[in-house]
Protein backbone atom coordinates (compact mmCIF):
# COMPACT_ATOMS: atom_id res chain seq x y z
CA UNK A 1 0.00 0.00 0.00
CA UNK A 2 1.41 3.38 -0.97
CA UNK A 3 1.96 6.06 1.64
CA UNK A 4 -0.44 8.99 1.40
CA UNK A 5 1.02 12.40 2.16
CA UNK A 6 -1.08 15.36 3.16
CA UNK A 7 0.83 18.53 2.37
CA UNK A 8 -0.27 22.03 3.38
CA UNK A 9 -0.95 24.44 0.49
CA UNK A 10 2.00 26.57 -0.57
CA UNK A 11 1.67 30.20 0.39
CA UNK A 12 0.97 32.45 -2.58
CA UNK A 13 1.84 36.03 -3.25
CA UNK A 14 -1.73 37.36 -3.00
CA UNK A 15 -2.15 39.56 0.11
CA UNK A 16 -4.76 38.47 2.64
CA UNK A 17 -7.80 40.72 2.98
CA UNK A 18 -9.90 40.71 6.12
CA UNK A 19 -13.61 41.41 5.63
CA UNK A 20 -16.75 41.18 7.73
CA UNK A 21 -18.59 38.98 5.22
CA UNK A 22 -19.35 35.33 5.85
CA UNK A 23 -16.88 32.68 4.60
CA UNK A 24 -17.48 31.48 1.05
CA UNK A 25 -18.85 27.92 0.88
CA UNK A 26 -16.19 25.49 -0.34
CA UNK A 27 -16.25 21.73 -0.48
CA UNK A 28 -14.52 19.63 2.14
CA UNK A 29 -12.23 17.08 0.53
CA UNK A 30 -12.78 13.37 1.17
CA UNK A 31 -10.66 10.34 0.39
CA UNK A 32 -11.58 6.70 0.91
CA UNK A 33 -8.53 4.48 1.38
CA UNK A 34 -8.76 1.54 -1.06
CA UNK A 35 -9.16 -1.94 0.38
CA UNK A 36 -10.50 -3.49 3.57
CA UNK A 37 -8.52 -2.74 6.73
CA UNK A 38 -8.38 -4.42 10.11
CA UNK A 39 -8.95 -2.50 13.34
CA UNK A 40 -5.23 -2.83 14.15
CA UNK A 41 -4.23 -1.40 10.77
CA UNK A 42 -6.67 1.47 11.25
CA UNK A 43 -5.27 2.31 14.69
CA UNK A 44 -1.75 2.38 13.27
CA UNK A 45 -2.82 4.74 10.49
CA UNK A 46 -4.80 6.85 12.95
CA UNK A 47 -1.77 7.25 15.21
CA UNK A 48 0.20 8.73 12.31
CA UNK A 49 -2.52 10.84 10.72
CA UNK A 50 -3.90 12.41 13.90
CA UNK A 51 -0.87 14.70 13.88
CA UNK A 52 -2.21 16.40 10.75
CA UNK A 53 -4.28 19.49 11.69
CA UNK A 54 -7.65 19.88 9.99
CA UNK A 55 -7.83 16.22 9.04
CA UNK A 56 -10.58 13.84 10.20
CA UNK A 57 -10.45 10.06 9.95
CA UNK A 58 -13.42 7.68 10.12
CA UNK A 59 -13.52 3.87 10.32
CA UNK A 60 -16.56 1.69 9.66
CA UNK A 61 -16.47 -2.02 8.92
CA UNK A 62 -12.96 -1.96 7.51
CA UNK A 63 -13.41 1.19 5.42
CA UNK A 64 -11.17 4.16 6.25
CA UNK A 65 -12.16 7.64 5.12
CA UNK A 66 -10.19 10.87 5.43
CA UNK A 67 -11.75 14.33 5.27
CA UNK A 68 -10.14 17.75 5.35
CA UNK A 69 -12.13 20.55 7.00
CA UNK A 70 -12.37 23.92 5.28
CA UNK A 71 -12.89 27.36 6.80
CA UNK A 72 -16.58 27.46 5.86
CA UNK A 73 -17.18 24.11 7.57
CA UNK A 74 -15.49 25.36 10.72
CA UNK A 75 -17.40 28.65 10.65
CA UNK A 76 -20.75 26.83 10.57
CA UNK A 77 -19.66 24.36 13.26
CA UNK A 78 -18.45 27.14 15.54
CA UNK A 79 -21.62 29.21 15.21
CA UNK A 80 -23.80 26.21 16.01
CA UNK A 81 -21.76 25.61 19.16
CA UNK A 82 -21.90 29.27 20.22
CA UNK A 83 -25.66 29.54 19.76
CA UNK A 84 -26.39 26.26 21.51
CA UNK A 85 -24.23 27.42 24.41
CA UNK A 86 -26.39 30.52 24.65
CA UNK A 87 -29.54 28.38 24.61
CA UNK A 88 -28.28 26.10 27.38
CA UNK A 89 -27.36 29.14 29.47
CA UNK A 90 -30.72 30.85 28.89
CA UNK A 91 -32.66 27.72 29.83
CA UNK A 92 -30.31 26.74 32.66
CA UNK A 93 -29.77 23.33 31.10
CA UNK A 94 -26.83 21.46 32.58
CA UNK A 95 -24.62 20.19 29.77
CA UNK A 96 -21.14 18.87 29.11
CA UNK A 97 -19.73 19.92 25.73
CA UNK A 98 -17.23 17.40 24.35
CA UNK A 99 -16.85 18.77 20.82
CA UNK A 100 -15.25 16.41 18.32
CA UNK A 101 -13.86 13.92 20.83
CA UNK A 102 -13.37 10.57 19.10
CA UNK A 103 -16.15 8.03 19.61
CA UNK A 104 -15.11 4.48 18.89
CA UNK A 105 -15.69 0.81 19.61
CA UNK A 106 -13.57 -2.07 18.35
CA UNK A 107 -16.46 -4.45 18.98
CA UNK A 108 -18.78 -2.35 16.81
CA UNK A 109 -16.03 -1.80 14.22
CA UNK A 110 -16.48 1.97 14.26
CA UNK A 111 -14.48 5.12 15.00
CA UNK A 112 -15.44 8.70 14.15
CA UNK A 113 -15.47 12.31 15.33
CA UNK A 114 -18.69 14.34 15.43
CA UNK A 115 -18.38 18.03 14.71
CA UNK A 116 -19.98 18.83 18.07
CA UNK A 117 -21.36 16.60 20.81
CA UNK A 118 -22.99 17.07 24.20
CA UNK A 119 -23.95 15.19 27.31
CA UNK A 120 -27.17 16.63 28.74
CA UNK A 121 -27.28 16.40 32.51
CA UNK A 122 -24.83 13.72 33.60
CA UNK A 123 -22.01 12.08 31.67
CA UNK A 124 -22.90 8.72 30.13
CA UNK A 125 -21.25 6.06 27.99
CA UNK A 126 -21.72 8.29 24.94
CA UNK A 127 -23.11 11.81 24.32
CA UNK A 128 -26.86 12.40 24.09
CA UNK A 129 -26.55 14.76 21.13
CA UNK A 130 -24.15 14.78 18.19
CA UNK A 131 -23.97 17.28 15.34
CA UNK A 132 -22.42 16.73 11.93
CA UNK A 133 -21.83 19.47 9.37
CA UNK A 134 -21.91 18.29 5.75
CA UNK A 135 -20.69 20.89 3.27
CA UNK A 136 -19.91 18.86 0.16
CA UNK A 137 -21.97 15.72 0.62
CA UNK A 138 -23.89 13.72 3.16
CA UNK A 139 -26.62 11.17 3.53
CA UNK A 140 -28.62 9.29 6.11
CA UNK A 141 -26.13 6.42 5.63
CA UNK A 142 -23.76 8.38 7.84
CA UNK A 143 -26.13 7.65 10.70
CA UNK A 144 -24.91 4.05 10.88
CA UNK A 145 -21.82 5.00 12.88
CA UNK A 146 -23.93 6.90 15.43
CA UNK A 147 -26.49 4.11 15.67
CA UNK A 148 -23.82 1.58 16.63
CA UNK A 149 -22.97 3.59 19.73
CA UNK A 150 -26.58 4.34 20.61
CA UNK A 151 -26.32 8.14 20.39
CA UNK A 152 -29.88 9.30 21.01
CA UNK A 153 -30.11 12.30 18.69
CA UNK A 154 -28.11 13.37 15.65
CA UNK A 155 -28.41 16.71 13.85
CA UNK A 156 -27.05 16.86 10.32
CA UNK A 157 -26.46 20.25 8.77
CA UNK A 158 -26.65 20.31 4.97
CA UNK A 159 -28.00 22.72 2.36
CA UNK A 160 -28.26 25.48 4.98
CA UNK A 161 -30.59 23.61 7.30
CA UNK A 162 -30.75 20.84 9.88
CA UNK A 163 -32.12 17.34 9.52
CA UNK A 164 -32.85 15.98 13.00
CA UNK A 165 -32.74 12.25 13.66
CA UNK A 166 -34.02 10.55 16.81
CA UNK A 167 -32.96 7.01 17.72
CA UNK A 168 -36.13 4.98 18.04
CA UNK A 169 -35.20 1.46 19.05
CA UNK A 170 -32.50 0.32 16.65
CA UNK A 171 -33.02 2.88 13.90
CA UNK A 172 -33.23 6.63 13.41
CA UNK A 173 -36.36 8.47 12.41
CA UNK A 174 -36.36 12.00 11.08
CA UNK A 175 -38.29 14.47 13.23
CA UNK A 176 -39.32 18.10 12.82
CA UNK A 177 -37.96 19.29 16.16
CA UNK A 178 -35.55 18.05 18.77
CA UNK A 179 -36.84 15.59 21.34
CA UNK A 180 -33.98 16.51 23.66
CA UNK A 181 -34.52 20.28 23.27
CA UNK A 182 -38.22 20.57 22.34
CA UNK A 183 -38.43 24.32 23.01
CA UNK A 184 -35.52 25.19 20.72
CA UNK A 185 -36.59 27.23 17.67
CA UNK A 186 -34.73 25.31 14.95
CA UNK A 187 -35.70 27.77 12.19
CA UNK A 188 -34.27 30.65 14.21
CA UNK A 189 -31.10 28.67 14.91
CA UNK A 190 -30.66 27.99 11.19
CA UNK A 191 -31.20 31.66 10.34
CA UNK A 192 -28.67 32.85 12.91
CA UNK A 193 -26.03 30.29 11.93
CA UNK A 194 -26.07 31.74 8.40
CA UNK A 195 -25.81 35.41 9.39
CA UNK A 196 -22.62 37.11 8.22
CA UNK A 197 -22.05 38.85 11.56
CA UNK A 198 -21.46 36.55 14.53
CA UNK A 199 -22.25 39.37 16.95
CA UNK A 200 -25.58 40.16 15.27
CA UNK A 201 -26.41 36.44 15.15
CA UNK A 202 -25.84 36.11 18.90
CA UNK A 203 -27.90 39.21 19.63
CA UNK A 204 -30.80 38.06 17.44
CA UNK A 205 -30.78 34.54 18.82
CA UNK A 206 -30.68 35.80 22.41
CA UNK A 207 -33.58 38.22 21.88
CA UNK A 208 -35.80 36.02 19.69
CA UNK A 209 -35.45 32.58 21.30
CA UNK A 210 -38.27 32.47 23.84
Amino acid sequence: MEDIAFMPPRAGSVPMTITSSAPIPTQDQTLVLPGHHSWEAFKAIQAVMEQQPGLRITYLDGVIEFMTLGEYHESIRSMIAILLGIYFWQREIEFIPVGSATRESKGESVSFEPDESYYLGEKKAHPDLAIEVNISSGSAKKLEKYQRLGIGEVWMWQDKKFSIYFLNGDHYQIISKSQLLPDLDIALLEECVLMSSALEAMQRFTSQQK
